[in-house]
């Protein structure tokens, strides 16, 4: 893990490694069970089960009794991984091959079948009195992924994507699960039902304004330090805030050119991520971009100034933990 951490963050990071790397999915046949093992090794960053203790820590000390419920939650996030990677024909996961490029599609998808089994599984380890009420969460956490998901790929072949769908599609891909692991935590720490509610809000606004970032970085990022290519998005006409907000703003001749871009098939890749990014600049975009992504962070972390913890040195290493996250620059 490459983020600035406090010693306590540091020292949950380090067990909830260990817990992950213990956890057994099944040895025969290893067709099936390796992808699984390949992928929860790729060296994830592990942010949301970090976030269910970090959550959890704000109420009670002993961490360690959630350190199984909090991994399904980063099983849970690899399987949808090892599905996406599918969907997008991704060659690539964080640097290496992905599930079904190393073995096949057909396993891929098996594998991923068996890790949401196992989520639940490891589920089962959430008090009996809790239980009902996270499987229900939990529940309504994994459709709306897959609702985010299928409305991403609507979108691609759409002609056009309004800002407000936008949102929606990215709070629920992606901003959602980050809002569940944190209210997952709460609830099991023994939180109010209003902090449980006020970590959820927190957790989806600062995950959508990680999205609206990673958008920024895709065409502003300092190529050295982004790890891939700089204007990916502009090359492939992916409908990001900041395409639907130029297409929305651009008039004339700007809005010709972009267009243009936009239509065609036969081009090179420098001259339309630099004459995109242009048109991008005229129209001010990249401020227009960090307002909306700033107005999500400051609505998240207002919720945290809310709550009623006991552990102020865990709350203090939860906003180190997502500002971290949100000063990151690849």
């Amino acid at each position: 893990m490459t983020m600035t951490k406090t010693d306590n963050t540091t020292a949950i990071f380090q067990s909830l490694e260990k817990h992950i790397q213990g956890i057994n999915y099944g040895t025969s046949p290893k067709e099936l069970y390796d992808p699984i093992s390949y992928i929860m090794n790729l060296g994830g960053k592990r942010i949301r089960p970090l976030l269910t203790l970090l959550a959890y820590g704000l109420y009670r000390e002993d961490y360690e009794k959630a350190l199984t419920p909090a991994s399904a939650v980063e099983v849970f996030h690899n399987f949808t991984l090892m599905h996406d990677d599918i969907m997008d024909e991704a060659p690539l996961r964080r640097g290496k091959t992905t599930v079904h490029e190393r073995w096949n599609t057909n396993t891929a998808i098996l594998s991923g079948d068996v890790m949401l089994v196992k989520a639940y599984d490891l589920l089962l380890d959430v008090p009996g009195d809790k239980l009902a009420q996270c499987l229900q969460l939990f529940n309504q956490t994994a459709l709306d992924v897959c609702e985010g998901q299928q409305q991403d790929m609507n979108f691609e072949t759409r002609e056009a994507v309004q800002e407000v769908e936008y949102l929606e599609m990215i709070r629920k891909k992606t901003a959602i699960l980050l809002g569940f692991s944190l209210q997952f935590g709460a609830i099991l720490g023994g939180a109010s039902q209003e902090d449980a509610q006020r970590l959820f809000n927190f957790g989806e606004s600062i995950g959508i304004g990680f999205q609206l970032k990673d958008d920024l970085l895709d065409v502003y990022a300092d190529q050295n330090k982004f790890g891939k290519q700089v204007g990916g998005d502009i090359i492939s006409n992916k409908k990001t805030f900041l395409l639907i907000k130029a297409r929305e703003l651009a008039t004339g001749e700007d809005k010709e050119k972009l267009e243009e871009w936009l239509e065609a098939r036969d081009f090179d890749k420098e001259e339309k991520v630099n004459a995109v990014t242009e048109i991008y600049d005229k129209l001010n975009i990249q401020a227009i971009t960090e307002e909306k992504m700033t107005s999500f962070f400051d609505h998240g972390f207002a919720q945290l100034n809310e709550l009623e913890v006991k552990n102020q040195d865990n709350l203090l290493a939860l906003k180190a933990l997502a500002e971290d996250l949100i000063n990151r620059e690849k």
